[in-house]
């Protein structure tokens, strides 16, 4: 559905060049405007005190006050800041700690020209957004290690999955189709969408991006 609202950005990043170059892909786009851009974090948080930004893009290193200290006083302070984390190196890690305080979305600056416009338009839309680089390196980590039963969300545990229903979760969050999935696991079509509407259920996400995002929130991965 396309956006009939203004979207306004808030760029932060310590090279110029990489600020010009989002703004040059995001010119053409009618309902995105670049409300502002910081070189350092000292900036973005000032500039957030007396403006405000639909969605930050945010890098993680720079001067003064890096991404995640910038995350993490919007976090300690209830502030919600919509933001998509940018950084040079995909790190399983790395994704996982943004998450933890508050990150709406994460690129690598690698994809960052091919993906920021989809990016700001899902995470403005109340989603997540993770390329897919990003998501295969998520889901990659999570192969042989073991699976908590219990998923802890907002302080209340939800249903147990069962070790079958994380088998599908995770082909599903490496974009595998369904007949695909049926295959690998030598079951019906029709079962692996009973257990993907489950999963759907029992996560409360939207989409398969919420599935694989759920599960790395939830320290399933």
């Amino acid at each position: 559905m396309e956006n009939k609202e203004i979207i306004k950005v808030h760029i932060a990043d310590d090279h110029q060049i990489l600020i010009d170059g989002i703004e040059a892909v995001l010119k053409d786009e009618k309902n995105i405007e670049v409300a502002g851009y910081s070189l350092n974090g000292q900036e973005v948080l000032s500039w957030l005190e007396e403006n405000e930004a639909d969605v930050l893009v945010l890098d993680i290193n720079m001067p003064k006050l890096d991404g995640l200290e910038v995350l993490n006083h919007l976090y300690k302070n209830g502030i919600k800041q919509p933001t998509i984390v940018l950084s040079s190196y995909d790190d399983v890690k790395l994704v996982k700690e943004v998450l933890k305080i508050g990150a709406d979305g994460f690129l690598a600056k690698k994809c960052a020209g091919e993906n920021i416009v989809e990016a700001i338009n899902s995470v403005y839309n109340g989603d997540q957004y993770f390329s897919k680089e990003v998501q295969k390196d998520l889901v990659a980590a999570a192969v042989g290690r073991t699976v908590r039963k219990k998923v802890h969300q907002d302080g209340v545990f939800s249903s147990s999955l069962t070790d079958r229903e994380l088998q599908v979760l995770r082909l599903i969050s490496i974009e595998l189709s369904t007949k695909e999935i049926a295959e690998r696991l030598n079951i019906s079509t029709s079962t692996v969408d009973t257990y993907r509407k489950n999963l759907l259920f029992k996560t409360k996400a939207k989409n398969s991006v919420g599935l694989a995002m759920y599960a790395v929130r939830n320290k399933l991965l």
